[in-house]
C-alpha cells in the first residue's frame, strides 16, 4: 500500500465486518448484472468480483434484511455501470446520447414501472434498482430519495459540461459539486430502509446527526480522490480536488496529495467528535416510550453504519480493481468498461 494511501487510524480504530448474507450477494448482483445486460458474460467472469463493489455495501449497511442489502448492491452495482457509461460519453463527445440518457433516468426516477422494459438496459436497470428500493418504506422516503437522485444526475450533467470543455471546477466549486456527484445524501438515505425504519426530519435534519452523516460521506468522496487521482489525471479528468488544487491554487503534484489526505484525516477526527454528540442524542431520544424506543435504536443502527463506512470504503479501494491503473494496458481506458454497450469497438 503506497504510503500516501495509508491510514494506520482506519486500520486500527474502525472494525471491518462484511453483513453474513455477503457470499450470495456476491453471486446474486454478478447474475443481475448478466441479466439487465449491464455488463457483458467475459466482463462479468473477469472483473466483477475483482471490482469488490458488493464488498463496498456488505460492508456498510450492516444489519439490513437481506432483501434491502440485495437492492442496495445491485443499485450500488448500476450505479458504477453508470458513471463508467458517463465517462465513456465524454471521452468519444457523445453529447446527444448523454442528453437522451439524463431525460430518461429522470423520468424512470419518477414513474420506474413504466421503464422496468426500456431498450437501453441502463435505463432498464435503474428502473428495476427504483421498484425495489421505493418498495421498503413510504411514500415521504420515496420522494426524498427521488429529490436527492434528482440532483445527483443534474450534477453529472454539469460534470459532463465541465469536462467536455476542458474546464476544471474552482475548489469551492468542486466541493459543492462533488458531495452531489458522490451522491452523499443517497446513501445517507439508503441507511433507513437498512435500519427498517424512517427517520423522522427532526432527528436527521438535527445538526449532529447530520454532521456525523456528512463527515462520513465527505472521508468517502476524498479517499476517493485521493485514490483515483491517477486513474483521472490517465483519463485527463477534471473532476478531483487534487486536479482543482494543482490548476486554481498553484500546487504541485505532490503538495496536492498532502493536502488531500490532510483533508481525509480531518473528517476521521471530526467525525469521532460528531459521532459523540450524534450518540447522545440517540440516547435522548429513548424516553420511555415504545416509539421513543425504536427510534433510538434505529439512529443507533445508522451511526454504526456510518462509522462502518470509514472501513468499508477504506478496504476497497485497497482491493478493488477500479483503481489499479499501473495494471491496466490504457492507463486512460478501464478494461471492466462494457465497451460495446457504451458504442466502443
Amino acid at each position: 500500500m503506497p504510503p500516501a494511501l495509508s491510514l494506520p487510524v482506519i486500520e486500527t480504530g474502525f472494525s471491518r465486518r462484511l453483513h453474513p448474507y455477503w457470499p450470495s450477494l456476491q453471486e446474486n448482483t454478478r447474475s443481475w448484472l448478466l441479466e439487465k445486460r449491464l455488463m457483458p458474460a467475459d466482463k462479468v467472469e473477469e472483473h466483477a468480483d475483482g471490482l469488490r463493489y458488493t464488498d463496498l455495501m456488505a460492508g456498510y449497511y450492516l444489519g439490513a434484511p437481506d432483501e434491502v442489502m440485495q437492492a442496495i448492491a445491485d443499485y450500488s452495482a448500476w450505479f458504477f455501470v453508470w458513471d463508467d457509461r458517463h465517462d465513456r460519453d465524454v471521452v468519444h463527445g457523445r453529447q446527444a446520447a448523454w442528453r437522451g440518457l439524463r431525460l430518461r433516468l429522470h423520468q424512470a426516477l419518477d414513474s420506474p414501472h413504466t421503464h422496468l422494459h426500456h431498450t437501453d438496459p441502463l435505463v432498464a436497470g435503474f428502473a428495476d434498482s427504483m421498484v425495489r428500493l421505493y418498495s421498503f418504506l413510504g411514500p415521504r422516503w420515496n420522494a426524498r430519495f427521488a429529490r436527492h437522485f434528482h440532483a445527483v444526475i443534474d450534477a453529472y450533467d454539469r460534470e459532463f459540461d465541465n469536462r467536455t470543455a476542458g474546464r476544471v471546477p474552482t475548489v469551492e466549486d468542486y466541493l459543492e459539486l462533488r458531495r452531489l456527484t458522490f451522491a452523499h445524501w443517497i446513501w445517507t438515505d439508503l441507511l433507513e430502509p437498512s435500519a427498517e425504519q424512517e427517520i423522522p426530519d427532526a432527528v436527521r435534519k438535527h445538526p449532529a446527526y447530520r454532521r456525523a452523516a456528512l463527515l462520513s460521506q465527505e472521508f468517502a468522496a476524498w479517499y476517493n480522490d485521493l485514490c483515483s487521482l491517477p486513474k483521472e489525471l490517465a483519463g485527463d479528468e477534471v473532476h478531483n480536488l487534487g486536479i482543482s488544487l494543482i490548476h486554481h491554487r498553484g500546487l504541485t503534484l505532490a503538495e496536492a496529495i498532502t493536502k488531500l489526505r490532510r483533508r481525509v484525516e480531518e473528517c476521521i477526527s471530526e467525525f469521532l467528535s460528531a459521532e459523540k454528540d450524534a450518540i447522545r442524542l440517540a440516547d435522548r431520544l429513548a424516553d420511555g416510550t415504545t416509539r421513543g424506543k425504536e427510534l433510538s435504536s434505529a439512529v443507533q443502527t445508522c451511526l454504526g453504519n456510518m462509522r462502518n463506512w470509514f472501513s468499508s470504503v477504506y478496504w476497497f479501494h485497497h482491493e478493488s480493481g477500479r483503481y489499479r491503473v499501473d495494471s491496466w494496458d490504457d492507463r486512460a481506458t478501464p478494461p471492466y468498461v462494457n465497451n460495446e454497450a457504451a458504442g466502443e469497438k
